[in-house]
């Protein structure tokens, strides 16, 4: 499809900036907002507790303390645990963070800004609409958990950063380059569409146990009511390779 045959399809030009909508917060108190829509309107969706981010290894040494006859003090009974191995250490965490998203398969190459949430628990978008950015109080690219980055899917007169997301399908490959000269690549597994009402926050920022991507933009129809596109539009990836 031509990109005026899409921008006819879902453009309109309002006084409000049209922006990114995503979840705030990683399974945090948060809404589903239009982040860019200056009227700042918000919907409710979660209000749990924070679980995002990845857990540290914790544990008994070498199983339990042998008591002078040799028998278990686990309070096991006859049962002897002796000689389990300890869980192994967390792996070293870089300092490296993310600089730059590339997704060949849509023509991104974008550098990524630092995004916090607003004052209303949304997320704030990038200031530039050719830029995408990454949730920087969230998890960092590579490491275990979901790490997010969104981007506008149009600006008040063209096609933004993220405008052919919806393009991306199964095994398509994200490239992040890090502050430290490495890159990650993570590997398309799915596509969703979600109401902004009904903002799947637990699948998106939810504990995961391995390191994983989620990509957002708009998506849907342009409400000029709200002054809000109606969706989201989520891309589900998972680390290929550190």
């Amino acid at each position: 499809m031509s990109l005026a045959a899409r921008l006819g399809r879902r453009w309109v030009v309002v006084g409000t900036a049209a922006a990114v909508v995503v979840a705030a917060g990683a399974v945090a108190t948060g809404v589903a907002v239009a982040a860019g829509d200056r009227d700042g309107a918000a919907v409710p969706v979660s209000s749990a507790s924070s679980t995002a981010g990845a857990g540290s290894a914790s544990g008994t040494a070498g199983g339990a303390a042998g008591s002078a006859d040799g028998s278990s003090a686990a309070g096991s009974g006859d049962r002897d645990i002796t000689g389990f191995q300890d869980p192994a250490a967390p792996e070293a965490r870089s300092d490296a963070t993310p600089t730059r998203v590339t997704i060949p398969a849509i023509g991104v190459d974008a550098s990524l800004e630092d995004l916090h949430r607003g004052a209303a628990g949304e997320l704030d978008p990038p200031k530039g609409w050719d830029n995408a950015g990454w949730f920087s109080d969230g998890i960092v690219p590579g490491q275990v958990g979901p790490s997010v980055i969104a981007g506008h899917v149009d600006s008040p007169t063209t096609a933004a950063v993220f405008f052919r997301l919806d393009e991306l399908v199964a095994g398509d490959q994200v490239h992040v380059a890090m502050t430290d000269g490495s890159s990650r690549t993570f590997t398309v597994e799915k596509t969703e569409r979600a109401s902004k009402s009904a903002f799947p926050t637990s699948d998106v920022y939810g504990t995961t146990p391995t390191p994983t991507l989620r990509l957002i933009t708009c998506d849907g129809t342009f409400d000029t009511a709200t002054g809000h596109y109606t969706d989201n539009l989520i891309v589900f990836a998972d680390l290929s390779d550190g």
